[in-house]
């Protein structure tokens, strides 16, 4: 009988895959599929366990039955383990009301939780518009939200779960509770800096900004961490707590139907006239791809240093994430033209002016291998 039942065990267990569970929904990005193939095994498992040790009861009593010297460990047997079952089953049935009241509170959980998803959806993607709640900060509101509903709900269903009100599983929830207190104090401080963020609209995913020295654009705005992917294509995964502590540049808040503004700047002699070098940096701006025309460049002279002025040129972009190669472009663009007026730029610094102006004449501007001018 034992040998039947194990081999009944592992082919019903050996049938039992992934498969089985295709259609079962995601629960907060886990997939649950391989928890349900293992409590499903399991549930298996039990019932032949349940078998195997009632076979095992049944051949012990009747062996020890046949003789008189073990004929009443026979009888205590056989109470001790009728006992055990009434109490199983006694257990089972008082256990029902409350799994079923559970099961009840779990499935109305979960209709809660897909209309707030529905509405929460809504709103990030347009199609509903509310004056309390933000496109941006929707995501956000959804997943704090469903943590604290499954809270709520945990916290309602505790009373219903079998042997909720016996000393050891209070002493397991205290546990528990301490060790999840313990050792989440730096992820509370994660996740209310990312509330933090995520409700002053400081950024959000496609923005550019600049965080102490790096420089790039939101991808991902999380309870945790926020991902900014730079120009070079790296991801870099920055603590929610450290943007909280840090000076945020957002480029793309700044924007409005002018354009955003972008800056750069040129250190150029004084032997240079002033408005020459104006004209010269907003002609470069006017050949840039990328830059709007209106309102047009603007040119400020931000020092008068020892050896040279420094010359700031400030321009606007027709899109936001074009910045990296606009700039790009530009300072490609600034050094065309004042090769071609004979003007040197003075970066590096200089400390003595050469006796001839470090400049390309245009007809070395493209030697081999680069591509002829057009």
């Amino acid at each position: 009988v034992l040998v039947s039942l194990i081999r009944l065990s592992k082919r019903l267990q050996s049938r039992i895959n992934a498969s089985l569970f295709s259609n079962l929904p995601m629960f907060f990005g886990i997939d649950l599929r391989p928890m349900a193939v293992g409590v499903l095994r399991n549930v298996i498992r039990l019932p032949v366990f349940a078998l195997c040790l009632t076979a095992v009861h049944l051949s012990l009593t009747y062996a020890l039955a046949q003789f008189p010297y073990t004929r009443p460990w026979s009888n205590a047997l056989g109470h001790w383990f009728m006992t055990l079952a009434k109490n199983i089953a006694l257990g089972i049935v008082e256990a029902l009301p409350g799994l079923v009241m559970v099961i009840i509170i779990f499935f109305m959980t979960r209709i809660v939780i897909r209309a707030m998803n529905s509405f929460c959806t809504s709103v990030e993607e347009g199609r509903l518009v509310v004056s309390w709640m933000q496109p941006e900060t929707a995501k956000a509101i959804k997943r704090m939200a469903a943590v604290l509903i499954w809270l709520f709900a945990l916290t309602v269903a505790y009373p219903y779960f079998p042997g909720s009100s016996s000393d050891a599983f209070k002493g397991v929830s205290v546990f528990a509770g301490l060790m999840l207190t313990l050792g989440s104090a730096g992820m509370v401080n994660q996740v209310m800096s990312g509330l933090v963020m995520v409700f002053s609209r400081t950024m959000r995913p496609g923005d550019i900004v600049k965080v102490g020295e790096v420089i790039g654009t939101v991808t991902d705005l999380g309870f945790l961490s926020t991902k900014v992917r730079t120009p070079r294509m790296e991801e870099i995964t920055i603590p929610n707590a450290v943007l909280v502590g840090t000076s945020v540049t957002n480029y793309s808040r700044i924007y409005d139907d002018f354009g955003m503004v972008v800056s750069t700047a040129v250190t150029i002699g004084y032997d240079a006239p002033w408005r020459q070098v104006h004209a010269m940096l907003q002609q470069a701006a006017s050949r840039t791809v990328g830059l709007r025309a209106e309102p047009g460049p603007e040119v400020v002279q931000k020092a008068l240093s020892d050896f040279y002025v420094e010359y700031e040129l400030r321009v606007r972009l027709e899109r936001p994430d074009d910045r990296f190669a606009a700039i790009s472009r530009l300072h490609a663009m600034i050094q065309d033209v004042f090769n071609e007026h004979g003007v040197q730029i003075m970066s590096p610094h200089f400390e003595g002016q050469p006796a001839q102006a470090v400049v390309i004449p245009r007809s070395s501007w493209a030697p081999a291998p680069a591509p002829p001018l057009i």
